[in-house]
């Protein structure tokens, strides 16, 4: 059977950051989709998997390890496991970005 899951289903609470875990729908990825105003974004956080950032709107500063990158509408970078990382939108608009975990579930330790 087909399942449409509605966005406001997976939205976190007072956000607009929908939060999707793979397991709870038959799924082996899961996945954020981010909507942050300019300075929002997570602090460093690791996963035990890899996770493919893809921005659709705006302009991401990403940490990625040691390193520090910018990317736009169209790029996509891959954080392996274990790596410390995270984001900020940079840009004067809002930034619209997907955070694909490669895991049914997202396991997830803060810095």
């Amino acid at each position: 059977m087909t399942e449409v899951v509605p966005a406001a289903a997976v939205r976190l609470p007072r956000s607009r950051t929908l939060r999707y875990q793979g397991r709870d729908h038959g799924s082996g990825v899961s996945f954020f989709l981010v909507t942050n105003d300019p300075g929002q974004g997570p602090g460093l956080h690791r996963h035990p998997y890899s996770e493919t950032w893809h921005v659709l709107d705006g302009e991401a500063t990403l940490t990625i390890g040691d390193e520090t990158v910018v990317a736009g509408p169209g790029d996509t970078a891959v954080v392996g496991p274990d790596v410390w990382h995270g984001f900020s939108n940079t840009g004067p608009g809002t930034l619209r970005m997907i955070c694909i975990h490669a895991s049914d579930t997202m396991i997830q330790e803060n810095r």
